[in-house]
């Protein structure tokens, strides 16, 4: 392997152990992830003159934001009055009241402004009569506290995140952000002192490994719904953050709410945007009922989507789906006028058509809840910095430290996304975290020198996993870990089913000792990437497992059938898990959740019954 110095780097000795030759950089702030979340942040350092570093293990169009679809929320008042305070309680409402409620009022207050920014940026939303932004109705998503349905979810016909994605990767560029592209993050370099001080990475075009020494590391890096055999995430969400965190010593909070989104496609997983419920379709079971109206009297097919799901999931359980093996639903457009569809919904009507053959003209989609996002992930506050879970003081920091967007467990969130919080929650919290190192770091400021062995522990690992000779292949592992969490943490979970469950992926987790990767080489190299991702993976299974085991309530995503009932005066708080690959021990904590909002002139919200 080559050590050549390449043009702003300075090339380092190799560690010990395997000859790994090491290329150095240095910068203000380094981005792990080039998806909404983190474009964001990076646009908003570089703008301020900070050197700011991008690693992305994906071209950075490539990354997941792109493939969401109905929209982006804020209260605009475009079609309709509306108030951020609405949407806010919405958001609290939809969390199951699991989510902080000063985060929750960061993210609605400042959420109008995101969107005009992302307007101003070049962002191509769809328009009214009028000119202005498009806004459709979305799932929870209400006006007067509950009292109405809200149009509230800016649009880019049903490619928003296509949208947002092309446009802050062009701006980023504008702006002079230095980009390493098909990078992947191996592990954080913390010092003796717990401060982060960056990370390292391996070069899959060459085979070079890289140090990153930064002032402040954001995480960036998306959820893990590849934990899972079917879901709506592409091949590359991983969670690589969330298992490097772990493998710090930090803890996960709040794994075990997983979301499942209604409608995607049966027998592929394709997601269809929760946009074809707001521009008015609808679903029906194997008699044509439209069963929404039983379980959801007010919002029906727009209450939220763990509402949803677990209704659609009761009446296949009860004989009423559809098919040969009556396993799924069936979700309508044929009703809507074609202009709609072709203006509004052009991506969907293209996935219906390549992958389940449908024309949605004339015939309904076959649909199956499937998951979806992760609302847990790494403990974080509104400013984006990472906590570090201590008991004595559960909002202490990780200096050096941050994390945003999906990879972040902020909490706005809680129990239950709703739909088109996603992309708000990544470009409020994105700006969020760059105003918070522009307001800390000093542009070029002299950083500590590394020590000789700093990001060593990476390089044990990825010689382990690099040269690990066992008998099972990685997707064998893999595969075995998708359908326990399929089969045993899924929509409706049991003590008994999640304890199976629990001993199942502990069984998987110690067989990864026996893993083996056929290809040692380090360029391009399928094999051992997605053996570095199946060993992020099981980790963050093993935690979801845990967590989910642990709740003894129902809230949100979370549906314990044994314990039907939400538990406020017991498990109104967050939970927080570590994982230990090396010696195979988890440890769970909680702390509470936060029951201020951030201004005086609003109320906090009182926990109450969640009916739609």
């Amino acid at each position: 392997m080559s050590s050549k110095k390449k043009t702003g780097n300075v090339a380092s000795p190799a560690l010990s152990g395997t000859a790994y030759p090491l290329i150095d950089h240095s910068f203000d702030v380094v981005v792990i992830g080039a998806g909404g979340a983190g474009l964001r942040a990076v646009l908003g350092t570089a703008e301020a003159g900070l050197t700011t570093a991008c690693i992305s293990k994906v071209f950075p169009t490539r990354s997941h934001t792109v493939a969401a679809q109905g929209g982006i929320s804020a209260a605009l008042g475009n079609m309709g009055d509306d108030d951020w305070r609405w949407h806010m309680y919405d958001t609290v409402k939809g969390s199951d009241w699991l989510g902080d409620q000063d985060a929750i009022e960061y993210l609605c207050r400042n959420a109008p402004e995101a969107v005009y920014e992302l307007e101003h940026f070049g962002v191509p939303f769809s328009r009214t009569k009028e000119g202005k932004i498009y806004q459709r109705p979305f799932g929870g998503m209400t006006k007067h506290y509950g009292k109405g349905i809200a149009q509230r979810t800016c649009a880019a016909a049903d490619r928003t995140g296509h949208a947002i994605l092309h446009t802050l990767y062009g701006q980023a560029l504008r702006n002079k952000a230095k980009f390493f592209i098909e990078y992947f993050a191996l592990d954080l370099i913390m010092d003796s002192e717990g401060i982060c001080r960056g990370l390292m990475a391996l070069n899959m075009e060459d085979g070079t490994i890289h140090r990153f020494r930064a002032q402040k590391t954001i995480l960036a890096t998306g959820g893990y719904g590849r934990t899972y055999f079917s879901c709506t995430s592409a091949h590359i969400c991983t969670g690589d953050g969330n298992a490097m965190t772990l493998r710090t010593g930090l803890p996960l909070q709040d794994m075990e709410f997983v979301q499942f989104h209604p409608t995607g496609i049966y027998g592929a997983g394709c997601l269809i945007t929760e946009g074809a419920r707001g521009e008015g379709g609808y679903l029906t079971n194997a008699e044509g009922e439209r069963f929404m109206e039983r379980y959801a009297p007010s919002a029906k097919d727009l209450a939220s989507r763990d509402v949803v799901s677990r209704s659609m999931t009761m009446e296949i359980r009860d004989g009423r789906g559809l098919g040969k093996e009556k396993d799924h639903l069936h979700l309508h457009l044929s009703h809507l006028d074609p202009d709609i569809l072709v203006e509004r919904l052009p991506g969907i009507s293209e996935s219906a058509r390549i992958f389940s053959g449908v024309d949605v003209t004339r015939e309904p989609i076959p649909v199956l809840p499937t998951v979806h996002y992760n609302m847990g992930g790494i403990p974080a506050n509104f400013r984006g910095e990472v906590l570090s879970g201590k008991n004595s003081d559960p909002d202490a920091i990780v200096p050096g430290l941050m994390a945003i967007g999906e990879a972040a467990c902020v909490s706005v969130h809680g129990a239950n996304r709703l739909g088109s919080n996603s992309l708000v929650d990544l470009v409020v919290f994105g700006k969020a975290a760059a105003i918070q190192c522009i307001e800390t770091l000093k542009a070029g400021a002299k950083q500590p020198e590394l020590t000789p062995d700093a990001g060593q522990s990476a390089l044990s690992r990825l010689d382990r996993l690099r040269y690990a000779d066992g008998d099972t292949p990685t997707a064998v592992l893999r595969l075995n870990m998708q359908k326990i969490m399929q089969s045993n943490c899924a929509v409706f979970r049991t003590g008994d089913v999640l304890r199976e469950g629990q001993e199942l992926i502990h069984e998987i987790w110690r067989a990864g000792q026996n893993i083996k990767v056929t290809d040692r080489s380090l360029i391009w190299n399928t094999d051992l990437i997605e053996t570095l991702e199946y060993d992020n993976l099981i980790a963050q299974a093993v935690a979801t497992m845990e967590s989910a085991y642990n709740r003894k309530e129902s809230r949100g995503a979370h549906a314990r059938e044994d314990y039907p009932e939400r538990n406020d005066e017991n498990w109104m708080k967050h939970t927080l898990v570590r994982v230990n690959s090396v010696t195979y021990a988890t440890e769970i904590d909680y702390r509470p959740v936060h029951t201020h909002t951030m201004s005086k002139d609003v109320d906090y919200i009182q926990p109450r019954a969640r009916v739609y």
